[in-house]
């Protein structure tokens, strides 16, 4: 515990070190090994981002196929859409049973690691009746075939839904959910609002789950964005309050401290986070390891965190802010299936932002190197 503490205090530092620097804004200063001051050599820049797709409706998550096309969801039609890397975009179908309204509607998705051979697509969408996570098949040809429910009941309300999925490297799904306004919900291990969730392809307890039931780690806020190292480890992205959103290493069975603590907390009971900014930097979303680095997409703070990644015990170097203002809000990041790019979406018809002429968009940023 005191280990991650000192990591998210060093984050804090970097923050408002990079706020006050005179360095270029979406570029920051030179990377220094969690604020100690060590000199770390600076990462190449990601190459100019580029439409992929325009004229979305609020593309809200990013699920690569084998073949390189993705396939995306918008929160607000219930619709799924196949997105190539030439930019030629179809529907792949409607989910019924969506009930979309303020932050709920069609969320997250998850393409099966066997989708070639099981044709098998995930989602997680808000319903009349709790949010839920359900199973479909997809074919180019066919679209998306009928659903089935694997986890219903997760709390629901106007805010804080949670809803992203992502398949981990032991094979297992996971989930993160919102504390649906109630933050003692998320201390409670028994309620699947506040968490992240593990489960089977089939939607059960995987083996090894702390609680016996679904819930993997418990005390968070809201979480929309999950994703691994190429070690394993698993880092969880989350919306704090008025104060600190957080980045977090996730353990099995940890705490995360809301809605006791926001941010870091210092406290022998909870496990503090790696990285904190303010929610005006970030109000964080989608999140993918790419290239050697976490990146983390802001809505309210309309900018891309790179978060560099050192394979070591503390776990991550200063954090880097890019394209700042030039793009709107960003909700979702996904790296291709050759790890060569990252393609981010926009959120600006979410009713929080300013559409421009040809919002909502998926652009797609090379990782040079």
């Amino acid at each position: 515990m005191g280990r991650r503490a000192g990591i998210a205090a060093a984050g804090v530092i970097v923050v408002l070190t990079a706020a006050c620097s005179g360095a270029p804004e979406g570029t920051g200063g030179p990377a220094s090994r969690n604020g100690t001051g060590e000199e770390t050599a600076r990462m190449v820049p990601p190459g100019e981002p580029a439409d992929v797709a325009t004229g979305l409706e609020v593309p809200w998550a990013i699920g690569f196929l084998p073949d390189g096309s993705a396939l995306v969801t918008e929160r607000d039609s219930a619709r799924v859409l196949r997105v190539r890397p030439d930019g030629t975009t179809s529907e792949a179908g409607e989910v019924e049973g969506v009930s979309p309204g303020s932050e709920g509607g069609l969320l997250g998705l998850a393409v099966s690691p066997e989708f070639a051979e099981d044709s098998h697509v995930y989602v997680y969408y808000t319903s009349d009746s709790g949010n839920r996570i359900a199973r479909m098949t997809y074919d180019a040809e066919d679209g998306l075939g009928e659903q089935e429910v694997l986890v219903d009941g997760i709390p629901v309300a106007q805010f804080h839904n949670g809803g992203r999925i992502r398949f981990g490297p032991d094979g297992m799904l996971y989930a993160g959910t919102g504390d649906a306004g109630d933050g003692s919900l998320a201390q409670d291990t028994d309620s699947l609002a506040g968490k992240i969730l593990r489960m089977t392809p089939e939607g059960e307890p995987a083996e090894g789950n702390p609680f016996g039931n679904l819930v993997l780690s418990y005390g968070h806020r809201n979480v929309q964005g999950l994703a691994w190292d190429e070690d394993g480890m698993m880092f969880g992205v989350e919306f704090g309050q008025n104060t600190y959103d957080e980045v977090n290493v996730i353990e099995p069975g940890g705490n995360y401290g809301w809605p006791e603590v926001e941010g870091v907390g210092d406290r022998e009971e909870y496990i503090d986070p790696v990285v904190t900014w303010t929610p005006e930097e970030a109000s964080p979303s989608g999140a993918a390891v790419a290239g050697g680095s976490l990146w983390v997409a802001a809505l309210r703070g309309e900018r891309l965190w790179r978060v560099p990644l050192s394979g070591d015990d503390d776990p991550v170097l200063e954090p880097e802010q890019l394209y700042v203002g030039e793009y709107g809000r960003l909700r979702a990041v996904a790296a291709t299936p050759d790890g060569e790019e990252i393609w981010v979406s926009t959120s600006n018809r979410d009713g929080r932002g300013s559409p421009g002429e040809g919002d909502d968009r998926i652009l797609s940023i090379p990782l040079e190197g």
